[in-house]
């Protein structure tokens, strides 16, 4: 017992200390995306890091750094709501994230082109953050107070309430800077980033769910087990016309597998009654568990 507790410990720092590489990485991809194309284009990301770009023309200190200080206060508040293990991870990754940026800030930028900019900045800061908030951290800023609400508001997906925060710094972005078209470029960029986060945090989470209603209802299920590998439930019905008892097929599958699906009822039974919907959630096995943490 005492050799199998060791081996869980040592495995539990090793994965420990992986999450840390992973956090790194993730804080440079983030750092580049920051350094080399929004802030030297005058994007402002919203969130803090938005904020920082706007301030650092004005006090005119380091973006990275400005990044620093304004999430001391929502430090304070992140270890008042999830405790110091969280914000240990937490302050590193911000940590390290500020200094990639002004690492990478004292080299040219990439491109000056204000939509290539925003388009792949946008998309390398949504792979930094998707990958950081995947390790168990965040970079800090609107990243703890979306964690907050995505626990009190579960339903709302994390990209949507990253970009409703973000509006804001744009807009001030537009009027600190005066030009309503890098505006628009870094709403572009928060469009993006809202995008691919959420791909990165959800993957291709969507499926199909399927009711079908037909006279042969052993052969289609029968079929959609062999053939697709799905699973299939029978529902009892009762037709309130015909007052004939029914058995009603559910069942869900990725979406690439929906038209074989439709293929193999028409095959089967073309006077089927079929109903084909998205699911945009769903957990079990083949999918997600039901027991992870909501990102």
């Amino acid at each position: 017992m005492e050799k199998l507790a060791q081996s869980k410990g040592k495995h539990k720092g090793i994965m420990r200390v992986f999450d840390y590489v992973v956090m790194t990485l993730s804080a440079a991809t983030y750092g580049i995306a920051i350094g080399l194309f929004l802030d030297p284009n005058m994007l402002a990301p919203g969130g803090v890091a938005g904020t920082a770009v706007i301030l650092n023309r004005i006090v005119h200190l380091e973006t990275g750094t400005l990044i620093l200080i304004m999430n001391v206060p929502i430090f304070l508040f992140g270890l008042w709501k999830f405790g110091i293990r969280f914000m240990i991870s937490t302050i590193y990754s911000t940590f390290m994230a500020s200094q990639f940026i002004n690492f990478f800030s004292k080299y040219p930028p990439v491109t000056q082109e204000p939509l290539l900019a925003a388009l792949v900045g946008g998309s390398l800061s949504a792979v930094g953050l998707g990958i950081t908030f995947r390790a168990g951290s965040t970079t800090g800023g609107t990243d703890i107070i979306v964690k907050y609400l995505r626990k009190k508001f579960p339903f709302l997906k994390t990209g949507i309430l990253m970009m409703s925060l973000d509006v804001l710094v744009v807009t001030a972005s537009a009027i600190v800077f005066g030009d309503l078209e890098r505006a628009l470029y870094a709403g572009i960029s928060v469009g993006v980033t809202s995008f691919v986060l959420d791909l990165v945090l959800y993957g291709r989470d969507g499926a199909k769910l399927i009711y079908i209603i037909s006279d042969k209802p052993n052969e289609i299920g029968k079929r959609l087990l062999e053939e697709l590998d799905v699973g299939v439930t029978f529902l009892e019905g009762h037709g309130a016309y015909s007052g004939k008892e029914k058995q009603v097929i559910f069942c869900v599958m990725k979406k690439p597998l929906a038209p074989r699906a439709e293929t193999i009822v028409k095959e089967e039974d073309p006077q089927s009654f079929m109903i084909v919907t998205n699911a945009t959630e769903i957990y079990g096995e083949g999918y997600k568990s039901l027991f992870q943490e909501k990102l």
